[in-house]
């Protein structure tokens, strides 16, 4: 079942570009990775789905409803942590909290000083006093307190220390257990791998791939290094090979094909060291990228 369907969802501000006919859906109980550049339309769309800005065209639904119409019933159930938090300043951390809490049909005090304690979060500090990574805290604890059934979480580990990022990824997983459905936006590629089962790429605001994770490492381009004298890179100019470069006798190059053909290539020559591997996520992501 999809909790989250998404279809040819467009947003133009004014000329400029922020996404274009974004289509995928989000099954329950899944934790989906939403990864590209800055600027690429993350942030966007996350927005259009908490209904913050109203789509150019096409639609979004969360728990088979439109997120426009039924945007304020919809809230009810989704967590929404963005990429840079904004508060009143001049408020303590519990009364924002508690306002913030306020706003849900549920009593959210018990959880909301168990999110707080595991965050470490100073309740009686005032929000203007905060270190970036402390209201990140912040928002944790209110997109988290009420439960929701569904987690959108933009760039949620920017401004954390390792210790705190150990620990958000362990509570999210925990929701996750509950039977929350997480949509995770990143660019941070090793965020996506330690937690997603499922990935999009979005690049200038249009969805360009989407894959679970193990597919896309196992599918992809292999990477190939071969030593040996008098090696000439142009010999592997195939059908299939990209990046192809020379440095001190060791020819690298990615390729995608048959793999017998390229090894026939290889035997040609007489080598001293061939290595062939899966590329990292991160160079996966790159070759879509660029």
């Amino acid at each position: 079942m999809s909790i989250i369907e998404v279809n040819n969802l467009t947003k133009y501000y004014g000329k400029a570009r922020g996404i274009v006919d974004v289509s995928f859906n989000v099954d329950e109980g899944e934790i989906f990775g939403f990864v590209g550049p800055n600027g690429a339309g993350k942030s966007t769309t996350i927005r259009l789905f908490c209904s913050l800005i109203y789509p150019s065209s096409g639609e979004a639904k969360i728990f088979g409803k439109d997120v426009i119409k039924y945007g304020s019933e919809i809230r009810q159930d989704i967590g929404y942590l963005p990429s840079e938090v904004f508060y009143y300043d001049r408020m303590k951390v519990i009364d924002l909290l508690k306002y913030s809490a306020s706003f849900y049909q549920k009593d959210c005090t018990e959880r909301m000083y168990e999110l707080s304690d595991l965050m470490e979060l100073e309740l009686r500090r005032r929000i203007d006093d905060l270190s970036y990574g402390n209201r990140k805290k912040v928002g944790i604890v209110q997109g988290l307190m009420h439960q929701p059934k569904v987690l959108l979480l933009d760039e949620p580990t920017s401004g954390l220390d390792p210790l705190m990022q150990n620990r958000f990824y362990k509570l999210i997983r925990e929701e996750n257990e509950r039977g929350a459905t997480v949509f995770l936006s990143s660019h941070i590629l090793g965020v996506v791998q330690k937690m997603c089962t499922r990935v999009a790429i979005i690049k200038e605001g249009s969805v360009i791939k989407i894959e679970d994770i193990k597919t896309l490492q196992q599918d992809n381009y292999k990477k190939i290094r071969v030593a040996a004298n008098d090696l000439d890179p142009a010999q592997f100019n195939l059908e299939g090979v990209l990046n192809l470069e020379k440095e001190n006798g060791v020819v690298r190059f990615f390729y995608k094909g048959d793999i017998n053909v390229i090894m026939r290539k290889i035997s040609e020559n007489e080598v001293s060291d061939v290595t062939i591997e899966e590329p990292t996520l991160e160079e996966i992501f790159m070759h879509y990228y660029e």
